[in-house]
């Protein structure tokens, strides 16, 4: 259960949304399927690309004045960020760890889940 939770935490469209470049998991898959953003300085367009501890996460220069990413950047002050996603520079982010079920603050009882899917 807490790998599904960690793999799930480190898909390339939630790592967009929770470092604050998206109001919204829809609002960050479609920036991502777009082409907006750069892992390791090479242009992925996979939201459910798999990132690791290491990989940073930045805005292409050409989406830099994105309203809509600059909007969500400006709101992300409310929803703070996880500690296990660094910010770099204004429009940037590192994943500095994969996340534990403690850092994972989400409502979800990951045991139903395993249990439905091992019948």
């Amino acid at each position: 259960g807490d790998n599904l939770l960690q793999l799930l935490e480190c898909r390339l469209d939630n790592v967009v949304y929770r470092a604050g470049f998206a109001r919204t998991r829809r609002h960050a898959r479609q920036l991502v399927t777009h082409g907006h953003f750069l892992v390791n300085g090479k242009k992925v367009d996979i939201p459910s690309y798999s990132l690791k501890a290491g990989d940073i996460v930045t805005v292409r220069q050409t989406s830099k004045e994105n309203a809509s990413i600059l909007h969500a950047v400006g709101e992300v002050k409310g929803r703070g960020i996880p500690e296990w996603i660094a910010l770099e520079g204004e429009l940037g982010a590192k994943v500095v760890s994969m996340p534990t079920r403690a850092q994972i603050n989400l409502p979800v009882q990951e045991q139903l889940i395993v249990e439905l899917y091992s019948k």
